[in-house]
């Protein structure tokens, strides 16, 4: 029954990795951007709920009313103002940007909110939990995660293949030029597309701070999980995104149940693993 029970906590927490990963995957989606500063970004919003919720005394969950669109607003301008003048056929200049932009939000964090570890207090609902059974339980925030992150990967399934935002988005992907002689800017469709990447980062990031503690520094390590995720499921298949964060915490979870040293070991071996096999992950995208 223990081994059930990691296995279904493994299931829940790929939830979360697979939030971690959804807002990296669309953006390489849409414009074939490598973001290093994704995991930042998501320390970011956790810091911004965290600034919120002490100055106005609301829930975290609340605080995502403010923390969503001020991400969503932020990656708008940073990808207007900044980014979209790096893309282009040399993938090192977004690269080395985005690098400079991971070390200025870990720096800027680490002044205004110090090194210390924090973390966003929900109360009862942290450690509510369901019975079903068999001395089994789920928890209630973990489950909220989870419930979350297929809310917001259906959502943007729907954005992108059932709206004209959603053409837009992949007109301009499949063929920029071309999108261009049919007057769609494509620095403002790209900066559309960071700020609902950005707005799905605020949502990860307030939940991951609900969830387990956080500070400056650990930015990279929430980017490596995306990373892997993304990898596994496949570039851009944003349901592949979510078995790829299934995988890697049912993996890191089985991992934790042989000896718990092991568990951020053993999700690392089912990325190698996977990618060995399937080099273009499990679920690759289908262009067209």
């Amino acid at each position: 029954m223990d081994w059930v029970n990691a296995i279904v906590q493994g299931i829940f927490v790929g939830g979360l990795y697979a939030l971690f990963a959804t807002g990296l995957s669309l953006i390489f989606g849409v414009m074939r951007l490598v973001n290093i500063a994704h995991g930042d970004l998501i320390i970011l919003a956790a810091f911004l709920s965290l600034a919120v919720v002490d100055g106005l005394n609301i829930h975290p969950l609340v605080s995502l009313v403010i923390v969503v669109p001020v991400m969503a607003a932020f990656g708008y301008a940073l990808q207007r103002g900044i980014l979209n003048f790096t893309l282009g056929k040399d993938i090192l200049p977004p690269l080395l940007v985005t690098f400079g932009l991971s070390v200025i939000i870990q720096n800027a964090l680490l002044e205004t909110f110090s090194a210390d570890s924090q973390r966003l207090q929900a109360g009862a609902i942290e450690t509510a939990s369901i019975p079903i059974g068999q001395g089994l339980a789920i928890g209630v925030l973990p489950l909220i995660i989870f419930v979350t992150a297929i809310v917001v990967i259906g959502g943007l399934q729907f954005v992108f293949y059932q709206t004209t935002l959603g053409r837009v988005f992949r007109a301009t992907s499949d063929d920029a030029v071309t999108a261009r002689t049919m007057g769609i800017d494509k620095s403002h469709v790209f900066a559309l597309a960071m700020a609902l990447a950005l707005a799905v980062v605020a949502i990860a990031g307030v939940l991951m701070g609900i969830r387990t503690n956080f500070d400056p520094a650990v930015g990279p390590a929430r980017l490596l999980f995306a990373f892997e995720a993304v990898i596994m499921g496949g570039l851009g298949n944003l349901w592949g995104t979510l078995a790829g964060g299934i995988i890697l915490g049912v993996a890191q979870a089985i991992g934790a149940q042989i000896n718990p040293g092991w568990q951020i070991l053993a999700g690392h071996i089912a990325f190698l693993i996977v990618l060995v096999i399937r080099p273009n992950g499990l679920f690759p995208r289908i262009q067209g």
